[in-house]
Parts: C-alpha cells; sequence; structure tokens
C-alpha cells in the first residue's frame, strides 16, 4: 500500500478492500523480486555471499557474470526484478478481468494458456519484450503441453505434472475475490489448480488462496490465518502447517528460526538437503509430505507478527525457493493490512517497468463485480428454497 492509499482511513481502524488488495498483490511482487537473487541457496550461503543478513534489493549473486553462470543463466535475477511468480500472478489477474466472475479450471485452458503464448510482455529477468511462456518454469510450461496441444480434460490436467509450489505461487488473486470467505477461496483454488497440479501442490493452491481470504477478514491476525489454514487443509499438508508453526509459536526473530523452521517441515519436503540436487523422491505425489514454502510462509508472518518487513526478510534469508516463500509471505502480511516499504515498491516498480498498482486496482473492480454477482445468486437460492417448502431466514 502506499501513504495516498491510507490517507483518508483513519488512524487504527481497518484497512478497506481495496487496500488489502493493493496490500497483497503489490506485497507478493516486492517479496519475489527481494528473494529472486538469492534463491536456491542456504541461509549459510547466503550469509557469506552478503557478508550477513539481506536486508533489501541486492544484485544477482554472481553479479555481472549473470548473462553466462549457471544455474541462473539468462535470468537476471536481483536489482529488483519480479520473476515468474509475480508474472503469473499478473497473468491470473487479468483472467478475472476477462471472465468478471470466479474462475474454474476451463477457465485456464480458455484464457490463462493463450495469454501466456500470445501476448508479448516485458519480462525483467530477460531485459526484454517476451512471450510469458518463454521466462516461465517448466512445471509451468505444463499447462500449455497439456492444455493447448494435448487437449487434456483442464480438470484432471495437472495430474503427472511435477508437484511442486508452480499453483500455489500464484493464487493470492483467488484468496482477494473471495476476501474474507476462507472455504470459498480453497474450492475456487482448488478447481483452478487442477490444471496445473496434482497432489499436495493442488492442496498447497487451496490452502494458500484460503490463507489470503481469511487475511483480509476484518480483525484478522496471523493465528487466525493459520486456524484457517489448518480447518481446511488435508493431509501431510496440514500435519506440516501445524508442526512448522508450533516451532515458529517459540520465536520472536526470523534469525533464531531459520534451522528449528527447516528441521519441523523436513519430514514433509521431498526435495531433500541440497534444493539443487533434489532426492530420488522429489515432487512426486503423496498424502504424507507437502511443498515447503507454503508451512515456512506462515512460520515467517507468526515470528513477524504479521509485519510486512520482517515477514519477507526472514522468508527471503531462508534461502531455498525463497522467491516463491517470500511472495506467499508479502501477500499475507500485505492483506493483513501491514504496510509495504514505499522504497521497496517503487524500486521493485522501477526496476522491473512495471505498474504493481494496475493489477490491484482491476481486480478489486472485478472482486465487487463478483460480490454482488453473489449477493444476487444467494438471494435467488434462498428465494427458490423457500419456494419449495424449505425454512426461509424468518423461520
Amino acid at each position: 500500500m502506499t501513504p495516498k492509499g491510507r490517507e483518508n482511513r483513519e488512524e487504527g481502524s481497518e484497512p478497506r478492500l481495496d487496500e488489502r488488495i493493493t496490500g497483497a498483490l503489490v506485497g507478493a511482487a516486492v517479496g519475489d523480486a527481494l528473494g529472486g537473487p538469492v534463491e536456491g541457496y542456504s541461509p549459510d550461503q547466503i550469509l557469506q555471499r552478503h557478508g550477513g543478513r539481506v536486508h533489501g534489493i541486492v544484485g544477482p549473486w554472481n553479479g555481472d557474470a549473470w548473462r553466462t553462470a549457471r544455474p541462473i543463466a539468462p535470468y537476471h535475477k536481483g536489482d529488483g526484478h519480479v520473476t515468474d511468480d509475480t508474472l503469473m500472478t499478473h497473468a491470473l489477474v487479468r483472467v478475472y478481468a476477462q471472465v468478471r466472475d470466479h474462475l474454474d479450471a476451463y477457465a485456464i485452458a480458455d484464457h490463462l494458456v493463450p495469454d501466456l503464448m500470445t501476448n508479448p510482455r516485458w519480462i525483467p529477468e530477460l531485459e526484454a519484450e517476451a512471450l510469458p511462456l518463454h521466462r516461465v518454469f517448466l512445471a509451468e510450461k505444463w499447462l500449455v503441453a497439456r492444455l493447448h496441444y494435448g487437449h487434456v480434460d483442464p480438470r484432471e490436467a495437472g495430474v503427472g505434472n511435477i508437484v511442486n509450489c508452480g499453483a500455489a505461487m500464484y493464487m493470492a488473486p483467488v484468496g482477494l475475490v473471495n476476501a474474507a470467505d476462507p472455504p470459498a477461496a480453497y474450492a475456487e483454488a482448488l478447481d483452478i489448480a487442477g490444471a496445473h497440479q496434482s497432489s499436495y501442490g493442488r492442496e498447497a493452491a487451496g490452502v494458500f488462496a484460503a490463507a489470503v481470504a481469511a487475511a483480509c477478514t476484518p480483525g484478522a491476525t496471523p493465528d487466525s490465518v493459520v486456524a484457517a489454514c489448518l480447518s481446511l487443509a488435508k493431509d501431510g499438508t496440514r500435519t506440516a502447517i501445524e508442526k512448522v508453526c508450533e516451532v515458529a509459536g517459540a520465536h520472536s526473530d526470523f534469525e533464531s528460526a531459520l534451522t528449528p523452521l527447516r528441521e519441523a517441515v523436513t519430514p514433509y519436503d521431498t526435495v531433500g538437503p541440497d534444493y539443487r540436487r533434489p532426492s530420488l523422491g522429489a515432487r512426486r505425489p503423496s498424502r504424507l509430505h507437502a511443498i515447503e514454502e507454503l508451512p515456512i510462509a506462515l512460520a515467517m508472518v507468526l515470528i513477524a507478527d504479521g509485519d510486512y518487513r520482517r515477514s519477507v526478510l526472514g522468508a527471503v534469508n531462508y534461502g531455498r525457493d525463497c522467491d516463491s516463500t517470500a511472495t506467499m509471505a508479502g501477500a499475507l502480511a500485505g492483506a493483513l493490512g501491514s504496510p509495504v516499504p514505499e522504497e521497496w515498491s517503487k524500486a521493485v516498480a522501477e526496476a522491473s517497468r512495471l505498474d504493481l498498482w494496475e493489477p490491484p486496482r482491476a481486480l478489486t473492480e472485478v472482486a465487487r463485480e463478483i460480490h454482488e454477482r453473489d449477493v444476487r445468486r444467494r438471494r435467488a437460492h434462498e428465494a427458490a428454497f423457500t419456494a419449495l417448502g424449505g425454512r426461509g431466514c424468518s423461520d
């Protein structure tokens, strides 16, 4: 949120819908940009590389050699550049702006896939205009292969893809459209994510959307967000969140929590200790496992008591898939109403050549339209149920 977005709200009052949507989407993008340059490394490696913890925007891990240094090349990660997490989030916002109603797996096939394939956009990490398809990870290219070329039923297209955070990382818009209604966000995200993921990757998408919706509830706290997640999450995802957040409760700063959090999530994480050399069982379907990013993001928000800066920096310095973890932590802290530091948001917008405030404006308008339509549909159903002899609201 920018100061201008809060100037008409009294001190101590609840953030409005538009402020929460702006905080979540801008917060997600800024977290993404801060985490990108240290993605894939451990907290100790980050500490050594930067001579201390990361406290803001930093340059590429390999400096000026980023164009050719493996395994990052040819992506310019760092210097405030957002990654594919933000590109996919903004793409989903555009789908909502087109459909102007709740989405399902078919909307992904009919709108998101063509957007990735046919509309060139500025790609910050490539420092060029290109099709988003040329930047996204193989797990997202799967959408095009399965839905466009494979003609697979959109509701089942996610089966067979690697199980990772690919769908969860861009589900914040689903939670925002269903603001203050976590079960609805969970159900909608599960449907959407069926086109992209299966197993605990799909489950994480539903739970993250629910977390964002819960964060938008008036009076929400990090504890209430975690409670909403636990009320909906299934199997290993639920257990991982529970165990990791229990550990988070014993810490008030991310530095002391980095190792204990990793130890807590390890039994549920399939990737293994070396992030760049995944284990044999990595990213395979399971009812016992979970993605690492969502539990850690929730834990960082808990440790920071919802403070945006501390939540995101905790996620960034945790390392591993920290651009996605910081994307999620940033979305949650922003939705809770903690302001995104203006020096970060302006720098990321300028470096990435993106208007970070346009997607929130578009999604706020759509969210209000969808809510009005939902109210009309609910009232029509209530009237029909009453006419059938069911008990009406006045009974």
